[in-house]
């Protein structure tokens, strides 16, 4: 891996499972980490552990991902407070069953897995866009997943017909269409953004079945972080380590241009 010593990475629902780990991996890169975490407790002791492995610098940042006005409030300190960001791990999410099968809301009245698998992360990314694109060239690593399900547009919410797994196969879908709308538009920035399913079935509190390590989903994501062999590679669907074809909807010019208009009206009108 490149010594990251002079950059600045912000990692999502770093203090659990595989950002936990990325966290660690960055550390010992000697990167300065930004840390996001639900629980500030948690964050304070991750940011310990990671002091004494070697980070550079280590920096909190606490937010709820299930309110876009934190989210965005989350954003607004972050372009305060940091002098640059050289790459945005978009990795906080809840599965399929975790917290409940059930279908939830957020604190908006979003579907939830939808407003903090996906919205959320729309929301942040394209408020963080001015600090990434002042430190070219930077990266943008959304964590997804091989489960995926169509978007449908008539009932985005999943009022109707709802499941954990439907839910969460949608909104990690909505990252990868979101992947390469966003790709598209930053192109010649300097800026990248590239989709990944780290590896699956990882020992996380979402996975009751684990089929492979934790360091497995780690090293797949640290790759998209690090390697330079990836320097200006741009709306790519990782699987593991090597470039995979999503969901037919994810080519779909017109299923993406709904989406973002979808999420556009739906930050516009929480996010205050």
């Amino acid at each position: 891996m490149t010594d990251f010593q002079a950059k600045t990475v912000l990692v999502t629902g770093a203090t659990d499972g595989l950002g936990r780990g990325v966290a660690q991996a960055l550390a010992a890169d000697h990167a300065t980490v930004l840390v996001h975490g639900r629980d500030a407790a948690r964050a304070e002791a991750l940011a310990g552990e990671l002091r004494a492995a070697g980070a550079t610098a280590v920096r909190i940042y606490v937010a709820d991902l299930a309110s876009l006005s934190e989210v965005r409030s989350l954003a607004t300190e972050i372009l305060v407070n940091e002098p640059r960001l050289d790459v945005l791990v978009n990795n906080a999410g809840i599965g399929s069953t975790v917290p409940s099968a059930e279908r939830a809301e957020s604190h908006d009245g979003i579907e939830l897995r939808f407003a903090v698998n996906y919205l959320s992360h729309y929301l942040l990314t394209r408020s963080l866009l001015p600090l990434l694109k002042a430190c070219p060239p930077s990266r943008i690593v959304n964590v997804c997943s091989a489960g995926q399900s169509a978007i449908d547009f008539d009932d985005p919410m999943l009022t109707h017909s709802y499941s954990g797994a439907r839910a969460y196969c949608q909104s990690k879908l909505a990252q990868i269409l979101f992947t390469f709308d966003l790709a598209d538009e930053l192109a010649g920035t300097g800026v990248t953004a590239n989709a990944l399913h780290p590896a699956t079935f990882m020992p996380t509190k979402l996975v009751a079945t684990p089929l492979s390590s934790l360091d497995d989903g780690v090293q797949t994501t640290m790759r998209l972080i690090t390697d330079p062999a990836l320097t200006g590679i741009s709306s790519k669907y990782f699987n593991g380590l090597h470039e995979a074809t999503a969901d037919a909807q994810a080519y779909d010019l017109d299923e993406r241009a709904k989406l973002r208009a979808l999420s556009d009206e739906l930050t516009a009108r929480y996010a205050t």
